[in-house]
């Protein structure tokens, strides 16, 4: 059984057998469908009985609101362009915080891209800062995403901006991506 609080994810799961002998594997596939923006992760219920007695076990699924990230290109002027048209303080998370790991250029890329957003070469005029653009597909809207990475190798310290069309979407993802670097 899953739940999720709001019931922003539609979650179906295919049947598997009751009955699964000692040192045997079963595979459960999961389909998750993102009807509107979250920020809990879904918990997975799983039931069971060991030796006469019932066990219950809760996971928390490793689904988060960037698994439903669509890659979006653009140049430089439409990267700018759409970055001025977010410029509400709603629409806009920002964070500065200190690197957890080493700054290597390839990593932090990897992690971007990881994000699943687009991760847009020669846009910014700084050649030190990565910038993304991504929309979010849900079942209710699309919610357009930008992203500057802004690292400090002398401070070690980056500047992590967000903005997108919904302000809950920029404040999440700024949370989850300042733990990643």
């Amino acid at each position: 059984m899953l739940t999720l609080g709001l019931f922003s994810l539609n979650i179906q799961t295919k049947p598997v057998e009751p009955l699964v002998e000692g040192g045997a594997q079963v595979q459960q596939v999961i389909n998750i469908e993102c009807l509107s923006d979250f920020s809990e992760a879904p918990l997975l219920n799983i039931k069971f009985r060991y030796g006469g007695a019932l066990q219950n076990i809760t996971l928390k699924l490793p689904v988060t609101i960037n698994k439903f990230f669509q890659p979006t290109e653009m140049s430089s002027q439409d990267f700018f362009q759409r970055w001025k048209q977010l410029s509400l303080p709603q629409q806009e998370a920002q964070k500065i915080f200190k690197a957890n790991n080493a700054m290597d250029t390839e990593v932090l890329k990897a992690k971007l891209l990881g994000l699943g957003t687009a991760l847009l070469e020669n846009v910014d005029p700084n050649p030190e800062n990565f910038v993304c653009a991504g929309v979010i597909q849900t079942k209710a809207q699309q919610v357009g995403c930008l992203l500057r990475l802004e690292p400090n190798a002398q401070a070690q310290m980056y500047r992590l901006t967000l903005r997108s069309s919904k302000d809950s979407v920029s404040k999440r993802l700024c949370e989850l991506l300042a733990q990643q670097f």
